[in-house]
């Protein structure tokens, strides 16, 4: 039952078979490179497409159950180290984009949260949303994904409390710091309501997403289908020890969530490319892109803004060799 949920539901193996069989009756040989590239293309567009309405809709329902006032409340009631816990696990069903979680980061930090608290809530919210379980279990198989998963929040909980430790709240920008919050009265949206915020979500997100999703695919067609599995294996593969540093590297510049960089990821591992490589390489994507850093940059001093970034970098590093040492392993 588990294998058939991931190739057919989450990994639409049907819809692959269905398009592979259309491009077929049209006289295109979808083993060579260029149908091989359409057929790739095709599955992959509606394959995430159908994946990110169902995703995106299931994680803004959550969503509206943990408004930000809410969420304050729940941070507020845990201190120390269980509360890094809490607030990791708070960011895994709330913003799924990194951009998006800064603004909830700066009002909870205003709110007077321990600053490891909300840190543990900035590196885990974008990296282990609700939705990259859903969508790497759907490629991976659900023990990667959950494993994927339980080390973001390691990270999480582990970068909020050294963060803590360091003793920074000086390095936060003085309008965060000296800000007032306001408590606000929670609202309690009707189910209608809940429903058509969650349809407003997917529209908002898809709108924003889609482009990169075409993007990325026709990147993804590219390497599976074009570039020589040797040269991937040499440069990202087990021959390159220092494929996981280059991944992190390479993807700290992107911007994209998790649905726009997936299928780079998985032709990247269809290629020759080790596991953690791959996994790293999303991370570094969904945690560290340039335009969160830019406006987290706003909101943090240069020094704070470093150690962040170098405990990120750090952990998302360890987490790569880790995958690379359970595939040689264990896949």
């Amino acid at each position: 039952m588990g294998r058939f949920i991931q190739n057919q539901i989450l990994g639409m193996q049907w819809l692959k078979t269905l398009i592979g069989k259309m491009l077929s009756a049209f006289g295109l040989d979808v083993e060579g490179r260029i149908g091989g590239s359409l057929h790739f293309f095709l599955y992959d567009v509606i394959k995430i497409t159908v994946l990110l309405f169902v995703l995106i809709f299931l994680i803004s329902y959550i969503q509206s159950y943990f408004p930000p006032e809410r969420s304050k409340k729940i941070l507020s009631r845990c201190k120390g180290f269980p509360a890094r816990i809490i607030a990791a696990l708070l960011g895994t069903v709330t913003s799924f984009c990194s951009c998006s979680s800064i603004p909830l980061f700066m009002g909870f930090t205003t709110a007077g949260l321990p600053l490891g608290v909300t840190f543990s809530f900035l590196i885990s919210s974008p990296m282990v949303d609700f939705a990259s379980l859903m969508l790497l279990a759907s490629i991976f198989g659900w023990k990667i994904a959950l494993a994927y998963v339980a080390l973001g929040l390691l990270v999480a909980v582990a970068g909020g409390s050294i963060i803590e430790n360091l003793h920074m709240e000086d390095q936060v920008a003085d309008f965060i710091r000296n800000g007032k919050s306001l408590s606000l009265e929670e609202e309690k949206p009707s189910q209608k309501q809940r429903l058509l915020s969650a349809l407003e979500s997917v529209a908002g997100t898809l709108k924003k997403v889609f482009p990169y999703i075409l993007l990325s695919v026709a990147v993804g067609a590219v390497i599976h289908n074009w570039i020589p599995k040797d040269w991937i294996i040499n440069t990202l593969g087990n021959k390159n020890p220092l494929g996981v540093i280059l991944a992190v590297f390479a993807g700290i510049p992107m911007y994209s969530e998790i649905f726009g960089c997936i299928s780079i990821a998985e032709s990247l591992l269809s290629k020759g490319a080790l596991l953690g490589v791959v996994l790293s390489f999303l991370m570094a994507v969904t945690t560290l892109s340039l335009p969160s850093l830019i406006m987290l940059k706003k909101a943090i001093k240069t020094k704070l803004l470093v150690v962040f970034v170098s405990i990120c970098v750090i952990g998302i590093i360890l987490v790569g060799y880790f995958f690379n040492v359970f595939q040689t392993l264990f896949l």
